[in-house]
Formats: C-alpha cells, sequence, structure tokens
C-alpha cells in the first residue's frame, strides 16, 4: 500500500523566512510554490520538503504516497482519524496504527506539481 515517503511537511510561520534558511543553510532548491506551501528537492531523493503556513496536525509530519487515498482509507483495518480530503494534487487522509500512531497518506491522482515527479502510474 505504502509506495515510498512523499514529503516531509514542517510548518514555518513564514514561507520566505524558511526558503532562505533551508536553500541557503541546507542546500535544498525550491522546487514549487503556491500562497500557503513551498516544494523543496534534496539533491539525492525525489522526496520533498514542504514548508507550509496551513494548520495541519503537527504529529504527522511524514507524507506516504499510495495509488489512491480513497480506496486506502475505505480499506484500512484500524481507525482514519481524517477521512480523504481533497488537496491540490489529489487526495489525503490520515490513518492511525494499532499503535495510535498517524499515517498520512496522499495519493497523485490530479498529477504532480510543476517540478514533481509523478510516478503515479508506475509500479
Amino acid at each position: 500500500m505504502l509506495r515510498k515517503i512523499d514529503c516531509v511537511m514542517l510548518r514555518v510561520p513564514d514561507l520566505n523566512a524558511g526558503v532562505a534558511f533551508y536553500v541557503d543553510s541546507m542546500g535544498l532548491q525550491e522546487l514549487w510554490r503556491d500562497e500557503t506551501s513551498v516544494g523543496l528537492g534534496f539533491p539525492e531523493t525525489d522526496a520533498e520538503l514542504v514548508l507550509h503556513t496551513l494548520h495541519l496536525p503537527p504529529d504527522c509530519p511524514v507524507h506516504y504516497l499510495v495509488d489512491d487515498a480513497r480506496e486506502a482509507a475505505a480499506t484500512w483495518p484500524g481507525r482514519v482519524r481524517t477521512p480523504p480530503f481533497e488537496i491540490e494534487v489529489g487526495w489525503c487522509a490520515i490513518l492511525e496504527d494499532p499503535f495510535t500512531n498517524p499515517i498520512a497518506i496522499l495519493d497523485l491522482t490530479k498529477g504532480s506539481r510543476p517540478g514533481q515527479v509523478d510516478v503515479s502510474g508506475l509500479g
């Protein structure tokens, strides 16, 4: 079900300050940007660091790619913390494992953002 780590999401109070730190100090590259988020790329993986100003649950910064988040949530044998909701690139949901750890999943059913590699048809 889990295909790969898609992104790690970190909340920052200011996108420009966050980009300045992670690009200038950590060597990441800006891939895309919208009003509330910026995707940064690592040199050796297609996983992204997404800086955002949204009010998302702080306990699930890692988001895993799945083929279909709605189907995955519907067939999940455990608790679904947050039912599937639409996002820019597809659908997202937050599941819970038997140990109460959150598992954030997303799909790319609407396609990837510019700069992202679309792997939704692979595998």
